[in-house]
């Protein structure tokens, strides 16, 4: 059974950081592109960011793009979001997910079709 948990949400003044962390289990983590999405109050959930399995391969939105930064530390089965200069328009239920297994080491995606396995989600709430 596959199990995804993300941590680290919270509230935050505009402009202050946010590091959100999610495990994965019960699949090969490393076989797998991770993403994390966001849905913000009456909005559809967007893809934010998104990890090739070896780690090399990243894609952001534009609206997180030189803010945002996606990592992954495949031997402790984790995903972490560094999320810098928040803006009160970041506040959002965030959402850890991993994409349909791919052979394709470098391989992203921000397609919310693409993703297999989701997390419950973490609040970010950013003030002004």
């Amino acid at each position: 059974q596959v199990q995804v948990v993300e941590s680290g949400g919270g509230l935050v003044q505009a402009g202050g950081s946010l590091r959100l962390s999610c495990t994965a289990s019960g699949l090969t983590f490393g076989n797998y592109p991770m993403g994390w999405f966001r849905q913000a109050p009456g909005k559809e959930r967007e893809g934010v960011s998104c990890i090739s399995r070896n780690g090399r391969g990243t894609r952001y939105a534009e609206s997180v793009k030189g803010r945002f930064t996606i990592s992954r530390d495949n031997a402790k089965n984790t995903l972490q979001l560094q999320m810098n200069s928040l803006k009160p328009e970041d506040t959002a239920m965030y959402y850890c997910a991993a994409a349909r297994y791919s052979g394709d080491y470098y391989y992203t995606t921000l397609l919310e079709p693409d993703f297999d396995y989701w997390g419950q989600g973490t609040q970010v709430t950013v003030s002004s």
